[in-house]
């Protein structure tokens, strides 16, 4: 039976989850900017210690995700606490940074909002449980990969790889979908993809995906088992696939430009997550 104090007070725990979804997307945003940066810093500086190149400066300023504080990307001016008030100040700022003028990216109201109403769906969905934390965790890991793969076209082990190991964890207790199916849906998720992966290397002798799409595909896998593998590909591929045509009409990118498959895949997880896949596949068969 439902607690008195949790069936009473829904009005009250879906604004507390709109104002912490929407905080939790404040942080995103600094993870989504931040951590390409921290990544490449990394990258570059174990290059020039591979190359033993040690008298050299480093590359840029070490970033972190705390420091420096938050700022305007422009013209470096820290921002005020009321600047910093997830979705609100955007509109109080009028888009603008209060400085220099300078656009403030649409993406950084978006991210709070769909993160915002990411936490309603999940308390809605599983209620006040410690499903709707597990669900919530892979849910903005998803949105943080969605925005850094469509920005910078990479997929973050530091993310994918946890999330993965996470979700075998998570399965191991039956929260999602039982260990069989989980340990099977990362197995066959980085499989099939790595496959087509080296088909098409053969075929092209060029790379047609990068080894994160595989991590992403395994984790989404060990989380909510091989079951919605087929759904995911297909849904992903053809999204993908109309957005590029798309795009190419629109003289929004060239040929040349990769096409960021892996905030396709998981836009998909995310959407499955508070669906019910399996449903859908048995009422298709139903119907043949």
């Amino acid at each position: 039976m439902e607690p008195e104090f949790i069936r009473l007070s829904s009005f009250a725990v879906t604004v507390l989850s709109l104002i912490f979804g929407a905080i939790v997307g404040s942080f995103l945003n600094v993870i989504i900017v931040r951590l390409p940066k921290m990544l490449e810093y990394q990258w570059r500086r174990e290059s020039l210690d591979y190359l033993q190149l040690y008298d050299m400066d480093a590359p840029e300023d070490k970033i972190g995700i705390a420091y420096p504080s938050s700022h305007c990307p422009n013209c470096k001016i820290v921002l005020k606490w009321w600047q910093n008030i997830p979705i609100a100040s955007f509109f109080v700022l009028r888009g603008r940074c209060s400085a220099c003028h300078k656009e403030i990216s649409m993406r950084y109201p978006i991210i709070e909002l769909i993160s915002a109403l990411v936490a309603v769906l999940s308390t809605s969905k599983f209620g006040l449980s410690s499903t709707t934390i597990y669900a919530l965790i892979f849910s903005y890991s998803l949105l943080a990969l969605i925005a850094i793969d469509a920005d910078c076209k990479v997929l973050p082990d530091i993310i994918t790889i946890p999330l993965l190991w996470l979700g075998l964890f998570v399965n191991s207790q039956d929260y999602f979908t039982n260990l069989h199916n989980a340990v099977l849906g990362a197995m066959f998720g980085y499989l099939f993809l790595w496959t087509v992966f080296q088909v098409f290397k053969l075929a092209t002798g060029k790379d047609g995906m990068g080894y994160g799409d595989f991590k992403l595909l395994a984790a989404i896998g060990a989380w909510l088992g091989w079951e919605v593998l087929p759904i995911t590909l297909v849904l992903s591929s053809f999204t993908a696939l109309t957005s590029g045509v798309l795009a190419l009409s629109l003289k929004l990118r060239n040929k040349e430009d990769s096409i960021p498959f892996g905030a396709f895949i998981s836009a998909v997880g995310l959407i499955l997550l508070y669906t019910e896949p399996n449903d859908f596949f048995l009422s298709f068969l139903e119907r043949q």
